[in-house]
């Protein structure tokens, strides 16, 4: 899920204080993170997308299958975006304007002790 703030840094520290860890934080955008459930925090300059939805998928052929599928049902949808860390997502809308993002997050790598 993905909402608006005012203010990155004091939705941030907001949000930490919820016990949520912050996995990114950037100019425009942040992303924390409870378990497994995930919440980004979109600042007013923030242009991909506005608040949305997401699905997370682990296998990166799904998420292009369901992209060449929703763009030739002629939904609209954004280029897939290359994430720096190694995720990618595009954003779309439903028939009602609600934005959705179809993401993908590869699984954590294992940590052997």
């Amino acid at each position: 899920m993905a909402i608006c703030v005012q203010d990155i840094g004091k939705a941030v520290e907001f949000y930490k204080n919820l016990g949520m860890d912050v996995a990114w934080h950037d100019a425009d955008w942040a992303y924390v993170k409870a378990g497994e459930d995930g919440l980004a925090l979109l600042s007013p300059s923030y242009k991909q997308a506005g608040p949305h939805f997401g699905f997370v998928f682990r296998d990166r052929a799904e998420v292009t299958a369901a992209y060449d599928r929703l763009k030739a049902d002629g939904v609209y949808i954004t280029e897939i975006h290359e994430h720096r860390d190694g995720t990618a997502s595009f954003y779309g809308k439903d028939p009602d304007g609600n934005w959705f993002e179809y993401l993908y997050e590869p699984e954590p790598e294992a940590v052997t002790v």
